[in-house]
Order: C-alpha cells, then structure tokens, then sequence
C-alpha cells in the first residue's frame, strides 16, 4: 500500500482525525512517516476529492449521487 492508502485508511478508522492524530495512528500500526509525506499525500487525497477539511480535521468525503439514484428510483416525477 502506498502513502496515500496508508493515510486514507488512517482517516477511515479515526472517522475526523488531525494531522497528529493521524501521524499517532500509523506510528502504532508500524507506518512511520514523515511531516512533509503526510502533508503531500493530504494534499493528493484533497484534491482527488477523497477527504475534505475543516478546520484542522480531516474526513472522508461524503458519497455523492445518493439522493439523485434515491429520487429516481422513487421520486414523483
């Protein structure tokens, strides 16, 4: 698994984790990383759209299109 697979599993478990939190996480799981790999793969993972920030959290991102699939399958229209 790469980096970014590592992180993303990371925030999965933690649910909203910090950039600490998350550093904490893998520590115990034996993946080590630097500040600056979590900073890139952060990075990668917000622009791919994977997790979204708020404040100084991170978390999946929401799955889209639920609704739309929901209203088209029982909507009015």
């Amino acid at each position: 698994m790469d980096t970014r697979g590592f992180v993303l599993k990371a925030i999965e478990k933690l649910r909203w984790a910090s950039d600490k939190d998350i550093m904490r996480y893998l520590d115990e799981e034996g993946e080590s990383l630097s500040r600056h790999e979590l900073a890139k793969a952060l990075i990668a993972l917000l622009d791919e759209g994977a997790i979204e920030r708020k404040g100084d959290l991170y978390r999946l991102k929401k799955k889209e299109g639920a609704k739309a699939a929901f209203d088209a399958l029982f909507g009015d229209g």
